[in-house]
């Protein structure tokens, strides 16, 4: 495993989040709200939360930073960063397909 590998995967919900909210470009804030709306609310990250963990994922190459007009920082996915999230989705897939085939087994 790559050194991003052996960092993310298995990825924090944080993370995940984070990563899953940059499916297009956002500041700092448009990712704390994003994140609120998908998780309807249950989710709330702290600004030090992202921007900590947007510091660390832009040093590992799986982020892009920039400034917009406005001079605000808006943080872009890279191509590493997709192909670790594309490894997550399949793992969280596979807990899935197992958890709902031994979900009566716990009911």
């Amino acid at each position: 495993m790559r050194k991003p590998e052996k960092t993310y995967i298995p990825m924090t919900e944080t993370a995940f989040y984070i990563l899953l909210a940059l499916t297009e470009p956002r500041h700092g804030y448009g990712i704390i709200k994003h994140v609120e709306n998908l998780t309807n609310g249950r989710i709330r990250l702290g600004s030090g939360t992202v921007y900590g963990t947007l510091t660390k994922m832009q040093r590992d190459g799986l982020i892009v930073k920039y400034a917009d007009g406005e001079r605000k920082k808006v943080y872009e996915v890279t191509e590493d960063g997709k192909r670790i999230m594309r490894i997550e989705i399949e793992r969280l897939n596979e807990l899935y397909t197992n958890a709902v085939r031994y979900r009566e087994d716990f009911l």
